[in-house]
This record gives C-alpha cells, structure tokens and sequence, in this order.
C-alpha cells in the first residue's frame, strides 16, 4: 500500500504540462533555510570533531547519532531545498510528503543525534559558558522543563497539526510567503519538542512514551481518513493547480489524506514498536540484574 502511493504520486510528477511563462521545477535555495541549515550542519560537526578529538570517536556523541543527525539533516534539506518543495506549492499531496517529512523523519532523526551538546562544543568557551549559565536562568529552565513534558508536547504538537490544516489558515499560507514559513516553523519546531520529550525519556518513563506517540499516530490517522475522504474539496487555493498534473483537486487532496493516513501514520507505529521492543529488553535485563 505504502509503495503504491508513492508510485502513484511519483507518476504524476513528470505528467505536468506548465504554461511556457511557469517556471519549472528546481532546486529551492531560500537564505532562510539554506543559512540556519549550514549553521547548524557546521557547528554539528565542528562540535563532534572537537568532542571525539578529546575523549575519543563514539564517545560523548555516538557514531549511530552523527548518522542519524545526517540522515536528519539531509531530510530537511531535500524536503525544503529540492525540486519536491516546488511540488509541493502545486500540489497538495506533494504538500504532505514534505510535511511528513520534516516531522516524522527529519524530528526524530535529529532529537536522539544529541544536536545540542554538539554545538555548546563548537562554540567559543566564552560563549559556551554564557549559553550554559543562561539556559540555568529559572524562567527559561521552567519553560523548556514544561514543554518537554509528554503530555505537553504531544498537545502542542496536535494543535499544531490540526490547526494548520484548517482549511482557510492552510490555503492562506499557500500564497503568504510569511504564512508559509510560519506554517513549516510551526509543524517542525513542535515536531522536534515532540520527539525530544518522547525518544529522550529515562528507561522507567518509556511506556507513557510509548502511549504518547500512539495517541498523536491516532489522530494523525484521523485527520488524513478525513481527508482522504472527504466528498468536497477543502483546499481550493493549494489543489488549483492539480489538474496540470493531471488529477482533479478532489483526487489531489484525497492522495495527499491517503499520504498521511498511511505511511506518515505508519512510521509513528514504528517507532513506538521499536521502542517498545527496547524498553521490554532493557526491562527483562535488569530484572535479571536484580535477581542475580
């Protein structure tokens, strides 16, 4: 099923017939992705050279975390940077894939890559310790302890989800650059809080973490049968342009609720399952432990 979509949406692709004054697909090199993007690529790896370089490769931050962080980082740049992210203004199923993957790819990806350690080390020990001293700084402590809690990002990042896809705020972000930004602020930045709070949790708390990513698959599933079917169309401005890709509006919407009602929802189910199967081992190790 998962393979068939994304056949079907990878075929019309090439069938668009544009208008000779329409620009054409290409690669999308806007400063306010591109710049944070190489920012963050550097001081990464500036901070992990530094890092193995004192206390040896694989400590601190392991190898499988520089790769996920990669893996995390070139999913945001091809969702946002390449030829999809044009497809992605004309099409609204092309609109969902990006958006599933900037939040149930790249989120996850970079939350357990321990980004954050990375690069306090990359920085200048002056600045180093003035970030450290004022991330201790009660308030913004509090704040940052309220949002990574379970309840309270899985909340932000369902508000997040269902509000954006009110019909009237998703077709105003279709031609409202500020909307637009905003919209994909909104959806990755609660993404990254939701899979921070969940994936980082202590070994005893996993299984409400567990639930917590059950819950927002739900209603994840929810919202894309909804739109997959859906009798009317709901995204006038965002499926305008179907037909020169040769869908109806209506069908271009229904693929793209399919999108997120399979495998968006499917990849949430993984990663609940996986970490379900390492809290059960962890669990039965140190029952073992306790017995010995």
């Amino acid at each position: 099923m998962v393979r068939l979509i994304f056949l079907l949406l990878l075929m019309t692709f090439p069938a668009a017939a544009h208008d000779a004054a329409e620009a054409m697909p290409d690669w999308e090199w806007d400063a306010w992705i591109t710049v944070p993007l190489l920012v963050s690529g550097v001081l990464y790896v500036r901070g992990v050279q530094l890092l193995w370089t004192r206390s040896g490769a694989g400590r601190s931050i392991r190898i499988w975390q520089g790769i996920c962080f990669a893996a995390g980082w070139l999913t945001v740049f091809g969702a946002l940077c390449s030829p999809l992210h044009w497809y992605a203004e004309h099409l609204f199923s092309a609109h969902m894939v990006e958006h599933e993957l900037l939040m149930a790819v790249a989120a996850p990806l970079l939350a357990v890559s321990k980004p954050i350690g990375a690069f306090l080390h990359a920085m200048p020990k002056t600045w180093r310790g003035g970030l450290i001293h004022g991330a201790h700084f009660n308030p913004l402590r509090r704040s940052w302890a309220f949002l990574v809690d379970p309840t309270v990002a899985t909340i932000v990042h369902g508000v997040a989800l269902w509000t954006w896809h009110a019909p009237p705020l998703f077709d105003a972000a279709v031609h409202n650059e500020t909307f637009h930004r905003l919209q994909h602020v909104s959806f990755f930045g609660s993404a990254l809080i939701f899979w921070w709070a969940l994936l980082r949790r202590p070994v005893r708390e996993q299984g409400s973490a567990i639930l917590h990513i059950f819950a927002t698959m739900g209603h994840m599933t929810l919202l894309g049968f909804l739109l997959a079917l859906s009798p009317r169309v709901l995204y006038p401005a965002q499926t305008a342009t179907a037909g020169e890709f040769g869908l109806t509006p209506l069908e271009d919407q229904q693929l793209g609720g399919l999108i997120m009602w399979v495998p968006a929802s499917t990849i949430y189910a993984a990663i609940a399952l996986a970490m379900a199967g390492l809290w059960i081992a962890r669990s039965g190790r140190s029952t073992r432990s306790g017995l010995d």
